[in-house]
């Protein structure tokens, strides 16, 4: 017997929303700025599932595929890099809007700052991204991975030049080793997108970065006749994804925002067990946090972003692994004349949701909970690709995780 969906309505109290003001739309626009200084840079597709939406029974369904971020596969990339850039705009005492591609490769900036060296930890996309980053920009990168992490995650950090190991301890223990080595090394910088008391500033500018993603995805439906979806689901580790879209969305549409629905894999569902208390605090999930959505593996909220969502939040769902393996066979093969999104274990949990939601009246109390019915415009994010190919055959040619 398959492993039941879980939820909770938000029924905390409301804070006083001060963490809000990271999302605003000027904070965006700036992240956004600096992203499209790159050459890498191109807008990622929002592919339209006009078939899907009908077979579901929605009014429309629109999926933002992170797999053509920069060439790396995975959405995480905004955020390091744009902290980088923040944070040596910060040393310089100077403004993130000077911190162009063409300024941070310059010989001028090598000279006036000279070389930093980032730690982070990661299951594999934020790392890979931050190395990236700091290999394209002239800096260093230290990468620690948690115990049971990818292979062929791990060999695409080491292309980019980063120092990476896997370790014997999960993600949570893997930050405090990144910000412990950090402090005890000179001009070493913790670049990680959980926040913590006394460490909180570049977490916001990691959660700005990953704006630019929700920003593109706002433009892309209104030039497609959507001026704003009326739900928009997103996946969460630490939060950070999740409370940068909501912001962003909540700043967007502050008289009217969508339905929100926030998902965590079952075996790190910190999010929902703090909801699901009711009393505002954020809960600790502790242990190995074994799932296929290894992006998602993380059991200590991000506490900026825990504040946004407590606010703004519409559902918390804990959803276990066959949820998103269901998600990326739909994604992967699509409704006949939808286009193909190549979507990863952490990428296609919403699909997945979706789909639970609407084929069957299993989960009717969610759905009318959160009004998803035949009007509703749908927005989704697959925030990685195929970056484990070898699970990814698993799933979509050897139906592992299956639904039954």
């Amino acid at each position: 017997m398959r492993e039941q969906i879980r939820w909770t309505d938000n029924h905390m109290p409301p804070s006083g929303d001060r963490q809000l003001e990271i999302m605003s739309l000027a904070n965006v626009a700036k992240a956004r700025f600096f992203h499209s200084s790159f050459p890498q840079y191109s807008v990622t597709p929002l592919a339209r599932l006009d078939g899907m939406a009908r077979y579901l029974g929605l009014a429309g369904l629109f999926v933002k595929d992170e797999s053509f971020r920069f060439g790396l596969n995975a959405f995480k990339v905004l955020g390091g890099s744009f902290a980088m850039a923040r944070y040596i705009a910060q040393q310089m005492g100077r403004d993130v809007s000077e911190m162009t591609y063409d300024y941070l490769t310059s010989d001028r900036l090598k000279q006036a700052f000279g070389q930093a060296t980032f730690f982070t930890a990661t299951d594999g996309n934020h790392g890979r991204g931050v190395a990236w980053a700091a290999n394209k920009l002239g800096q260093k990168a230290v990468v620690h991975m948690p115990k049971g992490s990818s292979r062929a995650r791990f060999d695409n950090i080491a292309r980019e030049g980063a120092a990476v190991t896997i370790e014997a301890v999960n993600y949570d223990a893997c930050v405090r080793m990144a910000a412990a080595e950090a402090a005890g090394t000179e001009h070493g910088v913790i670049v990680q997108d959980t926040a913590w008391d006394g460490y909180e500033e570049i977490p916001s500018w990691i959660m700005q970065g990953y704006g630019t993603m929700a920003s593109e995805s706002a433009d892309q439906l209104r030039q497609m006749g959507i001026n704003r979806p009326t739900h928009v689901f997103v996946q969460a580790g630490v939060g950070s994804l999740a409370g940068a879209v909501i912001g962003y969305y909540t700043n967007l549409f502050p008289n009217d925002p969508p339905k929100f629905v926030v998902m965590e894999a079952r075996a790190a569902d910190c999010l929902y067990r703090g909801a699901l208390a009711g009393d505002g605090a954020p809960r600790i999930v502790e242990g190995d946090l074994q799932t296929i959505m290894a992006g998602l593996a993380c059991g200590e909220p991000n506490t900026l972003s825990w504040d946004i969502l407590r606010n703004h939040t519409t559902a918390f769902v804990s959803c276990p692994d066959w949820v998103s393996a269901r998600g990326m066979r739909m994604l992967g093969v699509p409704v006949k004349g939808d286009p193909v999104v190549i979507s990863g274990e952490s990428g296609a949990v919403g699909m997945g949701l979706i789909a639970a939601l609407m084929e069957t009246d299993e989960y009717r109390d969610l759905r009318d909970a959160i009004g998803l019915d035949r009007f509703s415009q749908v927005l989704l994010f697959s925030t990685e690709g195929n970056t484990d190919p070898m699970k990814f055959r698993k799933v979509l040619w050897d139906g592992e995780y299956p639904t039954v």
